[in-house]
């Protein structure tokens, strides 16, 4: 693992990690599961976290047993739907919706000299990050739908590193799920997972709350790593 010093470049999960976006998220695929006749769970709805819109659909489908009840145009349909819920539940998105210390941290690591770019699966994310006053401090992001693959491949985190011109091991990626922490270790970059730790055990470091990313916390922990 490399250690603190060598860090140019940090890429964000969006949902969950900076802000509270993943509650809507996880409202509008209730809803959709409902009119789908699938029953809603927890498990369910943690299956979904960090997995882009067409996956999540189709993984909806698969637990309720109809993976097979409808046509890619029927699926594209449900996907956009579920698209058009999202997008009018975040008529009520603003500042107070950034999970607790993620604003002074991302201002913070830009006035360091920090590269920035955001690793979301989301192609509302350019819209959230306005209506947060965050888009500012993103030097670039990646558009989910140049990708091939969804999370957890490691490609989005590869080509959130590509498009700062770092390497992944330069950089250091945040998310919440387990299929985000799969897609940055794939990718060769720093794994920071936020939550619980016994969930998120494959991360390289671990904080329960976003209250405790700070640059002097991340530079213990990964120099802590990197003795151990």
């Amino acid at each position: 693992m490399v250690e603190f010093e060598q860090i140019k470049g940090f890429l964000f999960d969006l949902d969950g990690v900076i802000a509270n976006t993943s509650t809507y998220h996880g409202i509008a695929w209730h809803q959709l599961a409902d009119e789908l006749g699938v029953k809603w769970t927890d498990d369910l709805g943690n299956q979904l976290k960090g997995v882009g819109r067409m996956d999540s659909l189709n993984l909806i489908l698969k637990y309720g047993h109809k993976e097979n009840a409808y046509t890619e145009e029927q699926k594209e349909y449900y996907a956009n739907k579920k698209n058009e819920n999202y997008i009018h539940l975040l008529d009520s998105l603003d500042k107070s919706q950034i999970l607790p210390g993620m604003e002074e941290f991302i201002k913070n690591i830009s006035d360091h000299g920090y590269l920035i770019s955001l690793a979301s699966s989301s192609k509302n994310s350019p819209y959230v990050l306005e209506k947060l006053d965050l888009a500012k401090y993103f030097d670039q992001r990646v558009d989910p739908a140049t990708l091939t693959h969804g999370k957890p491949d490691p490609e989005i985190y590869t080509r959130a590193a590509e498009v700062l011109n770092l390497k992944p091991e330069e950089c250091i990626g945040l998310e919440d799920a387990v299929a985000g922490i799969k897609s940055i270790n794939g990718s060769g970059a720093i794994s920071l997972g936020i939550g619980d730790p016994r969930i998120l055990s494959e991360a390289d470091i671990n904080f329960e709350d976003t209250s405790q990313v700070t640059l002097e916390n991340i530079k213990k922990a990964l120099n802590l790593s990197y003795l151990g």
